[in-house]
């Protein structure tokens, strides 16, 4: 039986594939949309695009426009202004839900007290409002998965050491990660480790149905940067890596559970994932770092989402 599953996200080519890979595997109850890769105006009109390409009726709840404190550049550079390659896709009937995505959070993880997985794809920012609104809320939730960090300092921000999703607003992850008792982190490094194979991509893509052609179309500048920008080992799709996880978390070979925290005010290293490996701050863990899956198995549903046939 499929479980509730609700995905905080700012699509972003790799949170659709994500999302395609959930409603294959999982009871999608929403999609709770923040800024991050693209403005909120763009993530949100690219949810409601992603539920009408998938025939879903997954509700689409906006969030925050912006981070908690600072301004953050987001990262159309990598995914295209509208955040979907610049497809120019006709923009989806489907209408966005009349409640904040905080409130949805809230609301959702009430509905399904101690069932509800919280795949978080985004920056923090709306699940650290849900939180500051009712802290009682990981109480609620069976299983939090978060695609962030990089957990020994190789981020892909101008800050060196930061991740993308954390470095856009740190303040937010760091009062999830504080409030959090325990949660699963794939973060950008392990992400790296699991990219896909560009010919197994590009045959995978070439070979899929229309929600894997037109995944093919929005990733099609997402794959060039890729390969243009020294990722030798293949496509990398953070937020599928972590979705995966989400799905099934027998996928996972090697994980060690660290406290992690946030630092918030270096000049240098502002969003960095600080880890305490040797636990020297004799505080608890509070995440399970993923550090390797199988990735065959990865692999495998991906495909299945992109409706690459079986054999």
């Amino acid at each position: 039986m499929a479980f509730p599953l609700l995905i905080d996200t700012d699509p972003g080519v790799d949170d659709a594939l994500a999302i395609l890979m959930a409603h294959r595997g999982a009871d999608v109850v929403g999609l709770s949309i923040a800024a991050g890769n693209v403005g909120l105006a763009h993530t949100v009109a690219n949810a409601l695009k992603l539920v009408e390409v998938i025939g879903a009726e997954t509700p689409v709840f906006a969030g925050c426009p912006v981070p908690l404190v600072w301004p953050a550049e987001d990262a159309g550079f990598v995914h295209g202004a509208d955040g979907f390659g610049d497809t120019g896709y006709f923009p989806s009937a489907r209408r966005v839900a009349d409640e904040h995505a905080a409130n949805a959070i809230l609301r959702l993880s009430r509905e399904h007290a101690g069932k509800l997985v919280l795949v978080a794809l985004a920056p923090l920012t709306n699940l650290a409002l849900a939180l500051r609104l009712d802290p009682q809320l990981p109480s609620r939730v069976a299983r939090l998965v978060v695609m962030g960090g990089a957990v020994t300092g190789r981020g892909n921000t101008h800050l060196v050491p930061a991740e993308f999703n954390i470095g856009f607003d740190p303040e937010a992850a760091q009062v999830v990660f504080s409030a959090w008792p325990e949660f699963d982190l794939v973060d950008w490094e392990a992400c790296v480790r699991h990219a896909m194979d560009f010919a197994w991509f590009d045959r995978s893509v070439a070979a899929s149905d229309a929600r894997g052609q037109f995944y093919a179309a929005i990733s099609r500048k997402a794959r060039l940067f890729n390969e243009g920008h020294g990722r030798r080992h293949g496509m990398v799709v953070a937020d599928a890596l972590a979705m995966a996880v989400a799905l099934d978390p027998s996928i996972v070979r090697k994980a060690e559970r660290r406290h992690v925290g946030i630092e918030l005010t270096g000049a240098a290293t502002r969003g960095a994932t600080v880890v305490d490996w040797e636990g020297r701050l004799c505080r608890p863990a509070n995440a399970r770092i993923v550090l390797e899956v199988d990735q065959e198995r990865f692999q495998a549903v991906v495909a299945d989402a992109l409706g690459v046939p079986a054999g």
